[in-house]
């Protein structure tokens, strides 16, 4: 069982984006969770209206989702949020968990006000989408975006075997990491300013992070639990675990992106925002 939630866990690892000069239309949203930590999301398009939540991955700023707030937020109000000790949120000195980080959550809808929302997260962002879903029901959900993570369905992703020897210096570390992400060229100064943003978690919080102890039917249940119309989208590294999801709930749409890296919505955001795009005008908000 260990072995399963770490592999679950790693799996999380997600991509990073610049952290402070954020190149998105919107404006700044702080506000303080209920054990006093201040958290920033960034707000765009209509004040009213149809909503969509983006919930970005391990260590990931809010930005990340820059293309998606622009093209989104001429239709829909969009609000991507930078989790405790990510973005432009406190490094808080707890809470790196899926209860908190779920609630969290909860607590930025209630700011919204009370209409339903598309709630999404991408890698690690998955796990608190499902996290606030299990915790608080789906009242609040029109529906749910999950990206390029597993949900708990089997077949279970394998981890990759621990590399021998010293680990590198976590910024080292961090730098490697960040351009793993991508198959498509990005420029040297994105990457770099990819990396800066995810040494603002410290490397504590972010090994915390990937130590959430739900078993796999946790997350599972989160999401056959809820009646809301979801979207499942994956790299070919998932694609039997979205086929195993779709025969087993017909009513969550899967897809399967090719040729993309885990930051799949960066290397091929036409492609993505179109998949997203129908999937709200066909199931969420027809027009």
């Amino acid at each position: 069982m260990r072995a399963i939630r770490a592999t679950l866990l790693l799996c999380l690892l997600a991509v990073a984006l610049p952290a402070r000069a954020a190149p998105v239309p919107g404006s700044d949203l702080f506000f303080h969770t209920s054990d006093g930590v201040r958290l920033h999301a960034i707000v765009a398009g209509a004040t009213s209206g149809p909503t969509i939540v983006l919930i970005p991955g391990w260590t990931m700023p809010a930005w990340i989702f820059a293309h998606q707030i622009r093209a989104f937020s001429a239709h829909y109000r969009v609000v991507a949020l930078d989790p405790r000790g990510q973005g432009r949120s406190d490094v808080a000195r707890t809470g790196y968990n899926d209860q908190r980080r779920g609630q969290d959550i909860a607590e930025l809808l209630a700011l919204l006000g009370p209409r339903p929302v598309l709630l999404g997260g991408w890698s690690l962002g998955v796990l608190d989408v499902l996290a606030y879903v299990h915790t608080h029901g789906d009242a609040r959900v029109a529906g749910l975006l999950l990206v390029d993570n597993s949900v708990g369905e089997r077949p279970w992703p394998t981890a990759s075997p621990p590399r021998p020897g010293t680990p590198p210096p976590w910024p080292v570390f961090m730098r490697g990491f960040v351009r793993s992400m991508f198959l498509r060229p990005q420029s040297p100064a994105y990457l770099e300013r990819l990396t800066r943003a995810t040494l603002v978690t410290p490397q504590w919080a972010a090994e915390e992070l990937l130590r959430y102890p739900e078993p796999p039917s946790y997350w599972r249940d989160a999401l056959y639990g809820t009646q809301k119309p979801a979207l499942y989208v994956v790299r070919p590294w998932l694609a039997a675990q979205a086929a195993n999801v779709a025969r087993h709930d017909p009513r969550v749409e899967t897809a399967v992106m090719q040729g993309v890296g885990h930051a799949m919505f960066v290397d091929a955001p036409h492609r993505f925002d179109a998949l997203l795009l129908s999937f709200l005008q066909r199931k969420i908000w027809p027009r």
